[in-house]
């Protein structure tokens, strides 16, 4: 049953365009522009202002189409969790034909707008983005606990989408990128399911707390944190930032990586929510210690 108002009123256009807006959930398209500039930024490499321009938007339209798909086919489980109950489609305020036509229309502009701006890699790596999401991790998310690994993939690449954007192929550097968003989004993911457990049960979806126990997933979070510590050091080693990154890419890893312990030991809903903003403030911060290296190198 779905949430419908008694009467439903005419909708003015900018309602319905704020209800499509929100099918792209522009907050988590906001982190994915981030990472993708930062990609771009750290290459090293010039492209017109236009380009730079073209790349985030079209980068922007396909990572919010693929929220969009998301939308549509996650519309009932929705309408089961109480942070998504009143987003436009369980709610009732959009046809579930409109927000599948929004979805294609932004599918079919975005990836050749890509492809044609940003070159064929950047734009074959955002269509193995909008494809993995759709029709691997979506599907999968209801199925098994796994999903969140295979969901890890096309939130890794927009870093090495913008590498690409600028020189035209995938080298260590991206790949670096890739292997720190890839890394990263794990103990973030865990987080959340761990503190929206209930939300997931409720919504017939699975995850890591749900079929193997909270202590189970914390002693995951805590081990995919100390592979963060490496990881995140790996642009120094393949010559992608100095020494000053790395000395502060091993610090802050090892302040989050101590949240994550201080979690384990405490396993509450309170140390899962502290561990999911602390993920948030290091990727910002080692993001914005990239850009500083590469500006003082």
């Amino acid at each position: 049953m779905r949430v419908v108002a008694d009467q439903v009123e005419p909708k003015s256009a900018s309602q319905v365009m704020r209800d499509a807006l929100s099918l792209t959930k522009p907050r988590l398209s906001s982190l994915v522009l981030f990472t993708c500039a930062g990609g771009m930024w750290l290459s090293g490499r010039q492209m017109p202002l236009s380009l730079w321009l073209l790349t985030l938007l079209a980068t922007a339209g396909t990572v919010g189409a693929a929220n969009a798909f998301n939308c549509y086919l996650e519309r009932e489980s929705d309408l089961r969790m109480a942070r998504t109950a009143l987003r436009p489609l369980p709610s009732g305020r959009m046809e579930p034909g409109f927000a599948l036509l929004f979805a294609f229309a932004l599918s079919v502009t975005s990836v050749p707008a890509l492809f044609i701006g940003a070159g064929p890699v950047c734009g074959s790596l955002g269509l193995l983005a909008l494809v993995s999401y759709v029709l691997a991790y979506t599907p999968l998310k209801a199925r098994t606990h796994q999903a969140m690994l295979v969901g890890a993939l096309p939130g890794a690449l927009p870093p090495l989408m913008g590498w690409a954007a600028m020189t035209g192929k995938v080298s260590a550097g991206g790949l670096a990128l890739f292997a720190i968003m890839f890394v990263w989004q794990l103990p973030h993911f865990i987080a959340i399911a761990l503190f929206r457990k209930e939300e997931y049960r409720n919504a017939g979806l699975t995850s890591l707390p749900l079929k193997r126990g909270d202590r189970t997933a914390w002693r995951h979070a805590v081990g995919y944190l100390v592979l963060m510590v490496p990881v995140a050091a790996s642009p120094y080693f393949v010559g992608a930032a100095g020494l000053g990154y790395f000395i502060g890419a091993v610090g802050l890893s090892t302040v989050f990586l101590a949240v994550g312990v201080r979690g384990y030991f405490g396993q509450t809903a309170r140390h899962a929510r502290k561990l999911f903003g602390a993920s948030l403030l290091y990727l910002m911060a080692l993001f914005v210690l990239l850009g500083v290296d590469a500006v003082v190198r």
